[in-house]
Order: C-alpha cells, then structure tokens, then sequence
C-alpha cells in the first residue's frame, strides 16, 4: 500500500489505517491530534474502563529496525505530558486506566501493535 508522497500524507494515512483497526475492535476514539504543550497524541481510544494512547508510527521498510523502536524515551515522557494534559483538561476519564501502545505501520499495510508499549513514570 502507498500511503502518500509527503511524510505529513503518510502518517494521516497511517493514523487512518491504524483507526480502523481499533474501531473493528469496537473501541471509540475520543482525540485525534491532541496537540498539548510539549507534545502530541495521534489517537486516543476508550476501551472499557481504560484509556488507550496510541503512538503511530510509520516506515516504509524495516531495513534498519521497526517503526515502533522509533519511540525514544524523550518521545515517550512527551506523550506522557500531553496525556497528563488531555485528562486535565477532561476530569472525567482522570479515574481510567491508562495504557499506552505504539502501532508500527510499514509499507506492505502491516500494523506492528503494541500494548503497554511502556509506563508514564
């Protein structure tokens, strides 16, 4: 699958594909973008009782290791900030479990998913 020529039409591309994945799993997604001071969230899902932030990452090719190990630890304590952020701002799932996952997508339209991808410290 080509998801685009830019790198900004990849990643919407890949975020798109990654949603789909998560609405067939009957999750809602709550945020999309979340643009907060210091950092992003690209998707933000409600299963259960759990909040779900999801990172999307997008490669072309696998040569030189998988989109998800793209997510260092300063990208890790960003999402973390903007999701202290995100509940600030919306009181009501501050009492949810929260699980980041990271979602590789490369080339051939595969989605590497991983949940608990790591921990808010």
């Amino acid at each position: 699958m080509v998801f685009g020529r830019t790198k900004l039409e990849r990643g919407q591309a890949a975020e798109r594909h990654v949603d789909r994945a998560a609405r067939q799993r009957g999750w809602r997604r709550v945020a999309q973008n979340y643009h907060a001071r210091g950092g992003e969230l690209d998707l933000v899902y409600r299963q259960a009782d759990t909040l779900v932030v999801v990172e999307v990452r997008y490669r072309a090719r696998s040569d030189y290791g998988s989109a998800a190990a793209t997510v260092t630890r300063t990208k890790q304590r960003r999402i973390v900030s903007a999701t202290r952020q995100l509940l600030a701002d919306n009181p009501r799932w501050a009492r949810l479990a929260i699980r980041f996952d990271v979602v590789g997508v490369d080339g051939e339209d595969n989605l590497d998913w991983i949940e608990n991808a790591f921990y808010a410290e």
